[in-house]
């Protein structure tokens, strides 16, 4: 169906406003910043859904690769239109360095149900969310408005917003703006033959490149472009994949200058896996896969972006929303498993898995030495993991000094990379906790001890 090239706004009947070639005013550029820190945007699924939730979810990170949720993994926003829920959330730094986050306007997993419009949040840094609105960005009928991404295209003096959409088949649509409030008509922005989703873009030394998914195949691709026009972009990848399904594709510039991240996720709510690539060079086929162990997502989060904050803005953050009050321990030789209970036994378990709020501890001064310490479960308050006949389990605090004793352990460097941690026990000072068949248990242990069994009892402390 063709368009005519008038300008989409907030209502159902579009007015006129800016085209892609129309007159603007160009935003003055944000003064160079230093980046210390990044902010990940998200919303949340689990297993069997008792832990989805589709508003905006915020995490921090130093690394840009083990991520601390705020608001406790709460969201901090959630859409008041629409579907009343979003998914999506892309979070782009305008020119003058403030944010705006556009994302899908669909609740839970009713992929059926289309919507001509995306969902719209202004922030100025990053401790609230304002001017919600949502943009008409096209006026077809039964074709789904997905998966934002934000560019700002230098050569126009707008911003380009492309999104998934289902017209002649799955391919890519772009729409510009200077306000993201009024938009240009629609037009086809990548279509190379083969079904496509997700675009992420972002511009590099004057080249254009964009990641996405070719959906005939369930592979990964880069093409680049050296203008960013429609239609204008070439593959220049070999296809990337990890696990059995993965979608999302999310470049991320690492801010210590060695090079870039290509992040991807499940589809699936019962597959909460995140993958990870790097590479020095984002002009070469060059991405090297790294480890489950070297990163670690928000708990249960799911298709979402990555921004560069500076330390004003990541500790402006974290003083708004709040880091959580739980922990969770990850196996440093299964780092896809998590210690959690289940039936009164304490275990590690590859997640998801559900309850999962069976993994969450409160890490709190140890019951028998307050320098020591001790993991209370969040699901099951007042009972802690203590140890009986030497095999970890979760039991109610009966408040004796054999409990106390039992349930209270010492942190320490992690016997098998020390920028982890270990836990010696406080009564069996030679024993630490370490899983053995997938079981916990304290064992005596040392440096000397074999690879294996330090490997055992090494555990990241993450959120």
């Amino acid at each position: 169906m063709a368009l005519s090239r008038r300008a989409f706004t907030l209502g159902a009947v579009a007015t006129a406003g800016l085209t892609a070639y129309g007159l603007t005013i160009n935003p003055p550029p944000a003064a160079a910043a230093t980046y210390t820190g990044y902010l990940k945007t998200y919303f949340t699924e689990s297993p069997n859904q008792s832990g989805a939730n589709y508003g905006l979810h915020l995490a921090v990170s130093r690394d840009g690769l083990n991520w601390t949720p705020l608001n406790q993994n709460n969201p901090v926003v959630t859409p008041t239109a629409g579907d009343l829920g979003l998914r999506d959330p892309f979070i782009h730094r305008k020119q003058d360095g403030t944010f705006v986050v556009v994302a899908t306007d669909l609740y839970g997993l009713n992929f059926g149900r289309n919507s001509q419009y995306l969902h719209v949040y202004d922030s100025t840094n990053l401790t609230s969310f304002t001017g919600y609105r949502r943009i008409q960005m096209h006026t077809y009928a039964n074709v789904h408005t997905w998966a934002p991404t934000v560019f700002w295209d230098a050569g126009r003096g707008q911003y380009a917003i492309v999104y998934s959409a289902n017209t002649t088949t799955d391919l890519f649509l772009v729409n510009y703006t200077s306000d993201f409030r009024t938009v240009s008509a629609p037009q086809t922005y990548f279509s190379p033959g083969f079904p496509v989703l997700d675009a992420d873009i972002h511009v590099e030394g004057g080249v254009t490149y964009m990641y996405y998914k070719n959906l005939a195949n369930g592979y990964l691709y880069g093409a680049r472009s050296n203008t960013g026009a429609p239609n204008s972009f070439t593959t220049y990848t070999s296809g990337l994949r990890q696990g059995n399904a993965i979608e999302g594709a999310h470049l991320v510039r690492r801010n210590d200058g060695a090079g870039w991240w290509l992040w991807g996720d499940s589809f699936s709510p019962v597959n909460n896996d995140f993958y990870l690539w790097s590479t020095g060079n984002l002009g070469a086929n060059a991405w090297s896969v790294l480890s489950q162990r070297d990163y670690t997502p928000p708990l249960n989060s799911k298709h979402g972006s990555i921004v560069c904050i500076t330390e004003a803005e990541y500790n402006a953050a974290v003083t708004r929303w709040g880091t959580p009050n739980w922990v969770r321990l990850k196996s440093s030789n299964f780092p896809d498993y998590f210690v959690r209970h289940a039936n009164r036994t304490v275990r590690i378990d590859p997640y998801p898995f559900e309850p999962y709020r069976d993994q969450l501890w409160r890490m709190v001064p140890g019951l028998a030495d307050a320098t020591g310490v001790s993991f209370e479960s969040v699901s099951v308050p007042g009972s802690f993991l203590r140890h009986s006949g030497y095999v970890a389990r979760l039991d109610p605090n009966d408040n004796t000094a054999t409990f106390r004793a039992d349930a209270t352990f010492y942190r320490v460097a992690g016997l098998a990379d020390g920028s982890w941690s270990s836990f010696r026990s406080y009564n069996f000072p030679t024993y630490y906790l370490r899983h053995a068949g997938y079981v916990l248990r304290i064992d005596p242990l040392s440096s000397s001890s074999s690879a294996g069994d330090r490997q055992d009892a090494t555990f990241r402390i993450t959120s």
